[in-house]
């Protein structure tokens, strides 16, 4: 791990934090000015520079709010705790607003003071593995079962050139793929030319799609090509295929079929050397039956069709997504990023999301902008958001949702933490023995039992006995990580600490 950084003038300060980081087995880098941390950082690359930057805030040779200002112009993700005496509240009000991770006030109690870098080292460590991720998927993100069935689909129809239909709903990001099937195909070196049908008015979609001669209309002062012949050796993609003009869709089947095509008021055929690849928000085979869409138009366009899921059956990408999204919108604005918390992050994968991961990228730029603190709490989310309901996580169409601990497998017993590694009774077997064939059955056998009992307390009890076994099997797996069981739960670093200390599990 990178070394701590400690700036201050004070030598005692100094001494006694580097010795009880290093008991921490924390390993530390000491300065007495900010003069001397900027010229360190000027000769260190980000492998070599600080994992946290403890700095106090009056120095001679600098403050450490310019610190503060200088370091996250050029680290923008480094944790930094200013320390500050108590008649200095209003400068670590300042602290905040210039990014500071914490302020520490002096004179401090050692053992806070540890506790508090220690959690800026997970946030750091945590912030350089979700900075892994995005760089592992520069195009599009999503660890969801669904998304990874998506990406596998491209990969596979990297080296054809099939006509692809991608279905999904609106804000789902169906132009991402059809962009990351023309970026990974044969044709990855010529256009990728977008058309949404939908938002052309008929009377000029025909021209937009396959241009016009001169004077084959009033207004038609020249040729123009249409965006048939802008793809050529490319990609064209028609969102929204569903809302075609029904007489278009004869036409679009023609070019489809034979790979020629005539422009407007034209009289030669011109050959088309494109790659279709349509979307649609809507039910073509409904659209079909209605008598809407040419059934031979949808067999020849659906040769391929990839379901793009909604954000709510992939709630696991929200905390990804969201990260991501702040950074983009951080720069777009020029601003420093925020940083959202775990509960923030949990009330918004508790959202439906209608419009999907557009909408989740809207609101991200909303908080950009408005969210009054660095740190992003819950109440600082939209109101969209806020006054809905919290949704339970959903599985996709037609699936049951997957059980997110291990040993928790359906129609088997939960395993018990360090037993041995003795496997889980399948459904069969735990039938046979007079036991409840899965562990949601063995959950509403004991919930039926303390209900019948008596008791007052059940739902403490019972959450406290399952939070307490999932902790316990996370930390048994990671061999006692905490910050690896958080992350393989699904929760923050915080969270699991509190947990821990609250249901009792340490020692």
């Amino acid at each position: 791990m990178k070394p701590i950084w400690i700036v201050d003038d004070d030598q005692s300060i100094r001494f006694v934090l580097e010795k009880a980081l290093l008991r921490e087995d924390l390993p530390t880098r000491s300065f007495t000015s900010a003069r001397e941390v900027l010229q360190a950082l000027e000769g260190e690359s980000d492998a070599q520079g600080p994992q946290v930057l403890v700095s106090d805030i009056r120095m001679p040779g600098g403050s450490g709010l310019d610190l503060l200002s200088k370091v996250k112009e050029r680290h923008p993700g480094l944790p930094v705790i200013i320390m500050t005496a108590y008649s200095d509240l209003d400068s670590a009000v300042s602290a905040f607003q210039g990014g500071a991770f914490e302020y520490l006030p002096k004179p401090f109690d050692l053992p806070k003071a540890i506790e508090l870098i220690r959690r800026a080292v997970e946030e750091s460590l945590r912030e350089q593995v979700a900075e892994e991720r995005m760089a592992a998927a520069p195009e599009m993100l999503g660890q969801a079962p669904a998304m990874q069935d998506v990406f596998r689909a491209i990969g596979r129809l990297s080296q054809s050139n099939v006509t692809v239909m991608i279905t999904g709903e609106s804000g789902s990001g169906k132009e991402l793929v059809a962009r990351a099937l023309h970026r990974h195909s044969p044709r990855a070196g010529g256009p990728f030319v977008a058309i949404n049908t939908a938002a052309i008015p008929k009377d000029l979609l025909e021209s937009e799609l396959f241009g016009h001669e001169r004077g084959a209309f009033t207004g038609a002062q020249t040729m123009r090509r249409g965006r048939f012949e802008q793809a050529e050796g490319g990609t064209l993609f028609l969102d929204e295929i569903g809302d075609m003009p029904f007489d278009l869709q004869t036409r679009l089947l023609r070019v489809l079929s034979d790979g020629h095509f005539y422009r407007v008021g034209g009289h030669n055929a011109v050959k088309a050397n494109v790659r279709v690849i349509a979307a649609t928000h809507q039910d073509l085979e409904q659209r079909v039956k209605d008598g809407v869409f040419r059934e031979d138009l949808f067999h020849r366009l659906n040769v391929i069709r990839l379901r793009l899921p909604a954000l709510r059956e992939r709630r696991e990408d929200i905390p990804m997504l969201a990260r991501h999204f702040l950074q983009q919108s951080a720069k777009q604005l020029g601003v420093e990023p925020k940083r959202i918390s775990d509960s923030a992050l949990a009330r918004l994968a508790s959202f439906a999301f209608p419009g999907n991961v557009r909408q989740l990228e809207n609101v991200c730029h909303w908080l950009t902008v408005m969210a009054p603190a660095q740190l992003i709490e819950p109440k600082d989310l939209p109101p969209e958001v806020l006054g809905a309901p919290a949704q339970p996580a959903a599985a996709p169409d037609g699936a049951a949702a997957a059980p997110s601990a291990p040993d928790l497998h359906a129609g088997a017993l939960p395993q018990q933490v360090g037993g041995g590694g003795a496997s889980p009774l399948p459904a069969h077997a735990a039938t046979a023995m007079g036991l409840p064939a899965s562990w949601e059955s063995a959950l509403e056998a004991e919930a039926q039992a303390l209900l019948s009992s008596g008791r007052h307390d059940v739902w403490e009890e019972l959450s406290r006995r399952f939070e307490s076994r999932l902790i316990l099997t996370a930390l048994h797996n990671t061999r006692g990580r905490r910050i690896e069981a958080a992350q393989k739960l699904g929760i923050g670093r915080n969270t699991i600490t509190r947990k821990i200390q609250e249901l009792g599990l340490e020692g």
